[in-house]
């Protein structure tokens, strides 16, 4: 028996059935590349959902990791620690706002946009209390926690979680006429993805976001840009939204934020938002501890340092020109910007998890996205020669007869 059967089945005996995982047990990763338990080499496709965008181990976060591991890992906010002023400083001047608020997981700090924008509609806008809207995107992902998946429009998502809180408008993505229609006194936010990552690389219209933003202005309600998997280099740009010239009212920051070795999160806006919070309001025990900080500081200076966002367009654009010139039966449409891809397999051609099992079989790892959507999203640090050498990989996989 290989010794990937053994871990499959222990995980399989001891854990949760809540994720269907492809049966490869990673032991090891540098960069783009990760290996087994059995010692295969694969080209690591998936970066963990954008998490992993510095590439597996980056010396310099692992560095950083260390030291402050060394020295001081948590505080709590009963007290105050020497690493988070920095590390917020840092990252509100990257991105264009006055203050941030650290938090720990995707889902926490959407959370907690979802709060600062409902204070800020009854504390500053007016709105009359328990009456605040927030309009969000069908097919839209957000997180799992259980306000989140109460807007879902994905039935598996709400399935025995419910009663949901109230509050939430459901639009489809992209429409702007939709989002007019949508908003009232009541509403305080619209809270979107500019890019649907979950919901199979979904990309709106140009100028959407900037559209949108004026449409919330004119009618003051707060744009929330989740940018979780679109953020901090992953599409092109350091922000999605740069694409349409915005990053909203409340950007939303986390996954690659802690450069895949730990979990660091946050919310950024001015302080017209951020005056809405006093102490007790709100909070996280982990929330800007030191070892976050000092990590999330290294991770987002190697993304500006390394200028993984002009890396991204670059090898993301000429790969999916490469790509699309695959004759495939199988293959829908190629979309992303940058290095934030799906390619969406033709409904008969049945679900897109069997061309990844078969990507896996040859070395190449990825993820189907929305049942019909191969996910293709590698490290920013891949060279341009490793993903032309896994091209002759897709077009086989793509090929007829090959994916049954």
């Amino acid at each position: 028996m290989h010794r990937t059967e053994t871990f499959v089945r222990e995980a399989e005996r001891w854990s949760a059935h809540n994720y269907a995982p492809l049966p490869v047990v990673i032991e090891r990763g540098v960069g783009c590349w990760v290996w087994d338990v059995d010692g295969n080499k694969f080209l690591d496709m998936l970066s963990a959902y954008s998490a992993l965008n510095q590439g597996h181990r980056h010396p310099a976060i692992v560095g950083a990791l260390k030291e402050q591991a060394d020295k001081l890992t948590l505080t709590s906010r009963a007290f105050h620690n020497d690493r988070m002023g920095t590390f917020l400083k840092a990252l509100a001047e990257a991105a264009g706002f006055t203050r941030a608020l650290p938090m720990n997981t995707g889902a926490e700090a959407v959370e907690t946009a979802i709060k600062a924008a409902r204070k800020w509609g009854y504390k500053v806008k007016g709105v009359a209390e328990d009456r605040a809207e927030i309009i969000v995107c069908e097919n839209n992902f957000h997180g799992r926690t259980t306000t989140i998946v109460g807007f879902s429009s994905e039935d598996q998502y709400r399935d025995g979680f419910g009663p949901f809180a109230p509050g939430f408008k459901l639009i489809p993505h992209g429409d702007l006429e939709a989002l007019e229609a949508a908003i009232t006194a009541d509403t305080v936010g619209f809270l979107v993805e500019p890019i649907q990552g979950e919901g199979g690389i979904v990309v709106p219209p140009d100028g959407f976001l900037a559209r949108a933003h004026e449409i919330c202005r004119a009618n003051r309600v707060l744009l929330l840009n989740d940018e979780i998997q679109t953020g901090l280099g992953r599409t092109g740009r350091m922000f999605c939204g740069d694409w349409d010239g915005t990053r909203g009212d409340i950007l939303i920051v986390g996954k690659a934020l802690g450069g895949g070795v730990y979990p660091v999160s946050a919310i950024l806006a001015n302080d017209e938002v951020m005056d809405v919070f006093h102490p007790g309001d709100h909070g996280s025990t982990f929330g800007g501890n030191p070892l976050g900080a000092a990590v999330g500081l290294a991770s987002l200076e190697v993304i500006l340092n390394e200028g993984l966002a002009d890396r991204a367009e670059q090898l993301g654009t000429w790969f999916m020109d490469r790509l699309r010139q695959f004759d495939s039966p199988h293959v829908k449409e190629v979309r992303g910007r940058g290095l934030m891809i799906g390619v969406e397999i033709r409904p008969e051609s049945g679900m897109a998890r069997p061309f990844c099992e078969a990507l896996k079989e040859r070395g190449v790892l990825c993820n189907d996205t929305h049942h019909h959507t191969i996910r293709i999203a590698p490290p920013l640090v891949i060279e341009r020669e490793t993903l032309e050498a896994s091209l002759p990989i897709f077009e086989e996989v793509l090929s007829p007869g090959v994916v049954a």
